[in-house]
């Protein structure tokens, strides 16, 4: 194994161990070639990153090996990397990572980092988040190209509740993430509710293109609108994130122009560098504007009262939520418990 490196990135130096070894072995892209990805487009990630909580998705061993969730920051992180403390649904809490310089990214890399999944909050504020995420999971059947065309149905939508602009990128894998920025005035409880209202005008667009059908049962063939990325310690991949699946591809953000031309496959740990030094980050205005949820509220709000439309339920490891629905998969509350005839 080569020796230890020392990056450069944001005026620090950053140490790399074992920066020959195999990351991804289809291609042999290493550890280094990782840390580099991120040295290139370092800005950018920071910019989706800053401020923010964040889990690192970690592959000490590369895609092949054991993999977890690091949401505490890790002892020995340095004292410029500041943390937020956030609380789970359980009720337990943690202290996490809040990147505010590049340098931070590499650190992370050094420990086997591949994804950031940052919270939607900053960490002066970490009960009201600053972005509405929508996510576009294709189900199978169904394919990108299907979340792409409902992903322009959905800029439509957005901008007809409220004049709100999204911004868009590729998952990294079949599907697209949409992120509004939004005044931290709401819970999450009310984002989570100006989500599921997106999706369900969605729904009356797109009946056989979208679905928001929690269990998988009932989604058929379509792309799946998850509302449940909205709730409380539920996170997406940030712009510029390595995934780890084969080859190395990241996800990417997009103008609207390339939502459906550009495809996913485009941009990996090779490719996003040129993009990024011709381009620069088309994501740089993002948090130039920021928007009101007002219009969304009251469409869901016309949803309940006019349509008796409530609310959908949460990931089984939440707690139980007032208004909720049943959690039984509709397949086992249609049995009927044994009994005389």
């Amino acid at each position: 194994m080569a020796e230890a490196v020392e990056l450069e990135v944001g005026g620090r130096s950053v140490r790399l161990s074992s920066p020959g070894k195999v990351f991804f072995p289809e291609h042999g892209y290493t550890k280094l070639d990782v840390a580099r990805y991120y040295q290139a487009v370092a800005p950018g990630v920071l910019r989706a990153l800053r401020e923010r909580p964040t889990t690192l998705q970690r592959y000490p061993d590369g895609i092949t090996g054991e993999w977890f969730y690091q949401k505490r920051a890790p002892k020995g992180m340095p004292d410029w990397i500041p943390t937020a403390h956030i609380t789970f649904p359980s009720g337990r809490s943690a202290d996490e990572m809040c990147p505010t310089e590049e340098a931070a990214v590499l650190w992370a890399a050094q420990y086997g980092t591949l994804t950031f999944h940052p919270w939607p909050v900053r960490r002066d504020d970490v009960d009201h988040p600053d972005e509405l995420r929508i996510d576009l999971d294709p189900q199978p059947g169904t394919d990108y190209d299907d979340a792409a065309r409902a992903a322009h149905e959905l800029r439509a939508v957005l901008e007809e509740f409220g004049g709100l602009r999204g911004w868009p990128k590729t998952s990294g894998g079949r599907g697209i993430h949409v992120f509004v920025p939004i005044e931290p005035r709401w819970t999450f409880t009310q984002v989570r509710r100006a989500a599921i209202a997106v999706g369900r005008e969605m729904e009356r667009r797109m009946p056989e293109q979208v679905t928001i059908k929690w269990w998988k049962e009932e989604r058929g063939e379509r792309i799946f609108i998850d509302y449940n990325q909205t709730a409380r310690d539920r996170t997406i991949a940030s712009a510029y994130s390595v995934r780890p699946r084969p080859g190395a591809p990241v996800s990417a953000p997009l103008t609207w122009d390339e939502v459906g031309v550009a495809h996913p496959r485009d941009f990996d740990i090779t490719t996003m560098p040129a993009r990024f030094a011709e381009l620069g980050d088309v994501h740089a205005g993002m948090d130039g504007t920021r928007h009101s949820l007002d219009a969304l509220l009251e469409l869901a709000t016309k949803d309940e009262h006019d349509h008796g439309l409530g609310d959908l339920p949460y990931p089984p490891e939440y707690p139980k939520m007032p208004g909720e629905p049943s959690r039984v998969q509709p397949s086992r509350a249609r049995k009927k418990a044994p009994g005389p005839d």
